[in-house]
This record gives C-alpha cells, sequence and structure tokens, in this order.
C-alpha cells in the first residue's frame, strides 16, 4: 500500500483555509496513486486551540468540516486519516474527544479518540478532552492498521526509564494483530527533540517488528514551533522515509517495498534552532495577520540576530530597523548598527533620544530631589524607545519584536514597557551563550553579523562605560546556571556540585530568577526552542517566598 504524510503547516481556527490544504495535499497524493493520505493530529481546527474548545460553535464547526471533508474523498478518490475535534457523547466526562478520522468514499468509516492525554509543560489536553476508553485495528486493503495519535506513542517501556501513563497504547493494538502503526502528530520542537522522537520510533518498530509511519504538524501557533520532520520506519527500526523540517512537504512510503525517500532537514542543533525561530516569527506574524516587523538597533548581538531572523521570515523589505542612541551610546554602536543594516539590506532610521530624556529628567527632577541618579533613569532611556517603537507600529501597522534573550529574561535584567516591549520575543527562549552560537552559524558562509558586533563586551550603554558584567556573571557561568535551574528545576547545591560554581554565586542568580517572575508575565510571548521556556510551559506564582 501508498501511505503518504502530507506534513502541513494549519491554522487554528481556520476551518476553510485548513480543510482547503487538506484536500489540495490529498489531491496531491493521490496524483502519485497513494492509497491513503495521513495528516497531523488536529489538522482540521489546528494545534493548540486551547480554551476555543470550550465554545459549543467551535466543535460545531469542527465536525461541520469534518464531514465536508469526508464528502470530498469521493471525488479525489483516496482515504484520509486526518485530526480533528469530536464532541463526545458519553454522558460523563469532558464534552470533547481528541480524534483520528479515517475518511474513504464520501463517509467517516473510523474514529479512534486519543488515550494518553498530556498534562505537563505546554500541554493541557486534561483540561479539555475525554480520553480514549478502547483501541482498535481497523481493516484498510491488505493492512490492520494500529493509529495512534501523538503522545500514544510516547510510552514505550522498551525506551523510557520512566514513563507518565500505565497505558501503552501501541502495545494494545498490537496484540490485535496490527500490521502497520501510524500516528499523526502536532509535536512541539525543541532543540534535540528530533532526534529523541526518531530513536523512539526507530525502538517501538524494532520492538513490534511493524513499520511505523508518522506524520508531524509543521509552522508556528503562538509561542509553539512545530518542525514537521515526519517520519517512517521499517520492521527493523530503520528510517525509509523523512520529510523536510521546518516546511511543508509530502512524503510517499509503499509499505511493501519501503524504498529509503529522506527529504532534505537542517542537520545540528545550531540550524535547527535557527530555522525553528525563523518559522516561528514568520508564522506568529502572518497568522495574526500582519507582514512587516519593527526592531530596535542597539548595535549589540541580540538586536543582531532577532533583525537577521526576521529578515529570513519576512523578507528585507518588510523588517524597519531603528537605532536611538541616548547620551551614552557609543558613536561604535551607531556604525555598527548601520553596517548590520547594510548586510541585511534593510531601511535604517536614526531617531536620537537625547532631547528627549533631557525632557523626562527635568520634568521629574523637583520630583526627585535629593535622589541620586540611578536605575531610574536608566530605564527612562529603555522606556522612551519602547515608546517610540510602538508608535511606529501604531503608524506603520508592523509589530514590534523585543529582543532580548532568556539570560536576561532570566534574571530580570531588562527594563518592563522599555526593551520588553512588542509582541514577541523571539530570542526569549536562547541564553546568551547560544546566541553567539547562532550568530556564528549565521556567519558560516559570509559575514552577516559583522564582527565588531560580535567581538564588542555586551553592554545596555545605559550609563558611562556600562557593561554586562557590572551587573551579571560572565554569561559563560550565568548560562549553565539558568539552564539548570530554569530548565532542570536542580537545586543550587546540586548545580554548585556539578558546574564547580561558587554555592553563593548560584544562589545570587537562583534568587534573581525568583525575583523576576512578576517581569516575565508582563512580557511578550517566548518562541519555544528548549525542553523548558518562559511563558504558557513554566507555571510560576509572582507573590510568593522562596527560600534558595
Amino acid at each position: 500500500m501508498k501511505i503518504a504524510l502530507a506534513q502541513i503547516n494549519p491554522t487554528v481556527g481556520d476551518f476553510s483555509g485548513n480543510a482547503q490544504k487538506i484536500l489540495d495535499f490529498a489531491s496531491k497524493a493521490a496524483d502519485q496513486h497513494a492509497e491513503l493520505v495521513m495528516f497531523p493530529e488536529l489538522s482540521i481546527c489546528g494545534y493548540p486551540p486551547a480554551d476555543l474548545l470550550e465554545k459549543p460553535s467551535f466543535i460545531a464547526r469542527a465536525e461541520e468540516t469534518a464531514l465536508q471533508i469526508a464528502e470530498a474523498t469521493g471525488k479525489v478518490g483516496i482515504a484520509i486519516l486526518c485530526g480533528s475535534v469530536a464532541a463526545n457523547h458519553v454522558s460523563t466526562g469532558k464534552h470533547v474527544a481528541n480524534t483520528a478520522l479515517f475518511m474513504a468514499g464520501g463517509a467517516i468509516l473510523f474514529r479512534q479518540e486519543k488515550m494518553l492525554l498530556p498534562f505537563y509543560d505546554v500541554f493541557d489536553e486534561q483540561r479539555y478532552f475525554e480520553p480514549a476508553r478502547w483501541q482498535r485495528v481497523f481493516d484498510f486493503g491488505n493492512e490492520r492498521l494500529a493509529i495512534t495519535i501523538c503522545e500514544d506513542a510516547w510510552n514505550d517501556k522498551a525506551f523510557w526509564e520512566a514513563r507518565r501513563y500505565a497505558i501503552d497504547p501501541v502495545d494494545e493494538l498490537m496484540r490485535e494483530g496490527a500490521s502497520l502503526i501510524l500516528n499523526i502528530s502536532a509535536s512541539p520542537y525543541w532543540r534535540g527533540k528530533r532526534r529523541t522522537r526518531e530513536s523512539m520510533l526507530a525502538a517501538i518498530a524494532s520492538r513490534h517488528k511493524t513499520p511505523v509511519l508518522m506524520v508531524n504538524q509543521v509552522g508556528g501557533n503562538d509561542s509553539l514551533i512545530f518542525d514537521g520532520t515526519s517520519l517512517a520506519f521499517n520492521a527493523q527500526g530503520d528510517l525509509v522515509g523523512q520529510a523536510r523540517s521546518f516546511d511543508e512537504d509530502l512524503l510517499v512510503i509503499d509499505t511493501q517495498v519501503l524504498q529509503p525517500e529522506v527529504h532534505s532537514t537542517f542537520p545540528g542543533l545550531d540550524a535547527g534552532t535557527y530555522n525553528a525561530l525563523v518559522i516561528g516569527v514568520r508564522d506568529y506574524v502572518c497568522k495574526c495577520g500582519f507582514s512587516k516587523a519593527v526592531i530596535g538597533l542597539s548595535g549589540g548581538i541580540d538586536s543582531a540576530l532577532v533583525a537577521a531572523i526576521a529578515v529570513d521570515a519576512l523578507g528585507k523589505d518588510n523588517v524597519l530597523t531603528v537605532g536611538m542612541p541616548s547620551p551614552y551610546s557609543s558613536p561604535g554602536s551607531i556604525a555598527d548598527s548601520e553596517h548590520l543594516a547594510a548586510n541585511l539590506g534593510v531601511r535604517y532610521e536614526l531617531l536620537k533620544i537625547g532631547s528627549i530624556f533631557s525632557e523626562y529628567t527635568s520634568t521629574l527632577a523637583p520630583l526627585f530631589e535629593g535622589h541620586e541618579s540611578d536605575t531610574t533613569e536608566e530605564n527612562l532611556q529603555s522606556r522612551i524607545r519602547g515608546a517610540l517603537l510602538m508608535a511606529i507600529s501604531n503608524k506603520l501597522g508592523a509589530l514590534v519584536l523585543t529582543t532580548g534573550n532568556k539570560s536576561e529574561m532570566a534574571t530580570g535584567y531588562c527594563t518592563l514597557y522599555g526593551d520588553m516591549v512588542g509582541a514577541l520575543a523571539v530570542i526569549g527562549d536562547v541564553v546568551k551563550t547560544n546566541v553567539y552560537r547562532l550568530c556564528h552559524y549565521l556567519n558560516r558562509d559570509r559575514e552577516v553579523i559583522p564582527l565588531a558586533i560580535i567581538q564588542k563586551p555586551p553592554s545596555a550603554e545605559l550609563r558611562p562605560g556600562q557593561v554586562d558584567t557590572d551587573s551579571l556573571p560572565p554569561y559563560d557561568m550565568l548560562d549553565p546556571i539558568i539552564e539548570a535551574y530554569v530548565e532542570r528545576y536542580e537545586t543550587p547545591e546540586a548545580i554548585a556540585q556539578e558546574s564547580g560554581i561558587a554555592l553563593e554565586l548560584v544562589r545570587s542568580v537562583v534568587k534573581l530568577v525568583e525575583r523576576s517572575e512578576y517581569k516575565r508575565q508582563q512580557a511578550a510571548p517566548v518562541l519555544k526552542v528548549t525542553p523548558k521556556s518562559f511563558g504558557m510551559g513554566r507555571r510560576f506564582p509572582i507573590a510568593v517566598k522562596v527560600q534558595v
């Protein structure tokens, strides 16, 4: 049997657009003589739909669209397996189910609800969905199909040291004599996830001695990025099919022959992270109904990286960069920003804020009499820049992209209503040392980020001679602490022992992290590229006393 993996980029709530995309890819698969085409989890309504699932009209529209797609299978001449949300008609439990629909000949022939509902990190599925009460194989052609939905395949007892669930749906389906394991997924990206996913699915195929085909969603939806990279394995666990990463794709697999067909991906962690951020920016801006972005260039490495990502995501004609030097900005920062803009081919405007800063300070002088200058005046400069960027955004209809990195967000080395102003925190899940790695990746063939920007000591330039290490440890010490504490929840004692960093320094960083929660909860959405990012997958109270 020829089965096509249709790796598509759906938009949440765009029922007509998603349906058209499904039918277009089904037609292409039929042209390649496929008998069945698979689409990702919840591809009819888009993933994740979140509290839209609480609206009866949303569920009704999903079911109506599913029937329309099913009816079209009679004309397209190919069976379709796709994900959607469906009403749960049982009198108890949640009112909807995460469902895989098998359609052919103009009708829905089979439904399989998702059994394992993740409720960790960014996942909230137990909040909305009723889990499946049964698993059954479905006979189609000469195959007995084990149809699973994403997490249903993530509980293999031979692969994971510690399992989240007592049940393994794949095991149950194999006991019914399945000859082919199909998995429709919306599996978000993070650094290292593609390798983990491939190893896990290969282990399932090898253990059960059964081919495994997985189709994964691609694209960005709010903070989440989906890499695609759909996969196919033979019964020995060998990779025989792989779709592209970070792009829509159609991969046709002959289950009898299983000839290798591996499409191009972006190998390596840095290449994967960079391309994830590009598609995350593109989809966030475009799916929100915009086409342009504006970025404040400081002459530093963070804003340089964000500008480069924006250009690759939206095109140079859709990116406006703005320099806003204060009395403490170095001439080199302006020159470096101009050099960067020339390298990227983007428009660069210079708005000097010295006179505005003077007006602010003179206006506040009577109230501040008797108080020394401190971070208040530093933050004023940042907030002036934020106000100017938002004015440009309002006037030109361009979204502001914030330029703060994860190290800054973790420690609170950022200004509310200043450099935190914007619609999307592009590199808010990238620690500073990885910012440098990504810039070196960008410069692998030619100079995109000027070397002067990469080589200069990091500085906010809000007071004379300021550098980041005035307030923070060196980033090669700070970032391992942040990754251990924020991403892995390690204790300060364990971090100090593992890293060799002084315990008091570790504790001082942890205190900064804990004190800055109120800032992070007012920040723009963060594009997630690590196992634990700030935002929807990390939920902590603000008013709390934490002992460190």
